[in-house]
């Protein structure tokens, strides 16, 4: 069970004289119980490659498969979508109901269950988001803040109980603190349920705190694949060639090693390259392996 991404081209205005090639032979196979963190500048095809995830849009050319079945082949792309779940950027710009209760569980009514299942759904759904289902139920959604009304358009995705969650920069245009809290929220997603997890994002430092496999893409191509380590302690100068920001950790270690320092391995978190830091300082101008200082 898998979503396969299968030498997919795609482009838009085909057959037009403004023809634009947004994925060029891509291949990529999402397994189950991932967290896949997808990344590349504005327009490396990122977002056009969630949305044939989820069968919003064909391939030109090559297969999508979800969980063994090619998606061009199949008379019906609902189950596919109920297996997919995509979360836009500004998702609570698709917000429509009365009240929140109807609006998450405005996908589950249409699966036909009952009154009393819709409302489990909607309540482990607005749980999952950190919203309590007292307080925010029979409340119109539009009177509530930006980031629960992004919270409660998540939670209308999650009560559909996909196998897959993509989210398309879920964090963006909130604060700090908005954005923490959101990651938090699918980070406990992730572990307590073991969904599969794609998210599309800018923010290369969260990415490499949260997930477990990085896909890079540009110009349409998936140019790299592999963990955080691999991905952002190998590559730091191509990826600045790309336009992409680069971790604070990954960027200040690759700094101190063009300097002939010894650094720690792996990808430490902040506070450890600040503990780093501090001892490299105390070592007093000391060379060779300030690691153990």
């Amino acid at each position: 069970m898998a979503i396969v991404i299968d030498h997919v081209s795609y482009e838009y205005g085909r057959g037009t004289p403004f023809a634009t090639k947004a994925l060029d032979d891509c291949s990529l196979e999402i397994r189950p119980g991932e967290f896949v963190g997808l990344v590349g500048h504005t327009g490396s095809g990122k977002s056009t490659l969630v949305q044939l995830m989820n069968a919003l849009l064909l391939p030109h050319s090559g297969r999508v498969i979800i969980d063994g079945q090619n998606v061009a082949e199949l008379k019906s792309l609902r189950d596919v979508r109920r297996k997919v779940g995509l979360v836009f950027q500004y998702p609570e710009h698709q917000l429509f109901e009365e009240t929140v209760e109807k609006d998450v569980g405005f996908g589950p009514r249409n699966l036909g269950l009952t009154d009393h299942a819709v409302k489990k759904r909607v309540k482990r759904a607005l749980e999952i988001v950190g919203l309590d289902y007292d307080e925010v139920a029979h409340r119109s959604p539009f009177e509530l803040s930006g980031g629960q009304r992004r919270r409660v358009a998540i939670a209308g995705v999650l009560a559909m109980e996909p196998s897959y969650v993509i989210l398309d920069e879920p964090t963006a245009s909130l604060d700090p603190r908005g954005m923490r809290e959101l990651l938090d929220y699918i980070c406990k997603l992730h572990r307590d349920t073991g969904v599969t997890i794609v998210l599309v994002s800018h923010d290369m430092d969260e990415v490499a705190r949260r997930a477990d496999r990085v896909v890079v893409m540009d110009q349409g191509r998936i140019v790299m694949d592999g963990t955080p380590v691999e991905i952002f302690r190998g590559n730091v100068e191509r990826l600045m060639r790309m336009g992409l920001d680069v971790p604070e950790t990954a960027r200040l270690l690759h700094g101190l090693e063009k300097l002939g320092f010894r650094v720690p391995p792996g990808l430490p978190s902040i506070e450890e390259c600040a503990e780093f830091v501090h001892r490299l300082l105390a070592a007093q101008g000391a060379v060779g392996d300030l690691s153990e200082a």
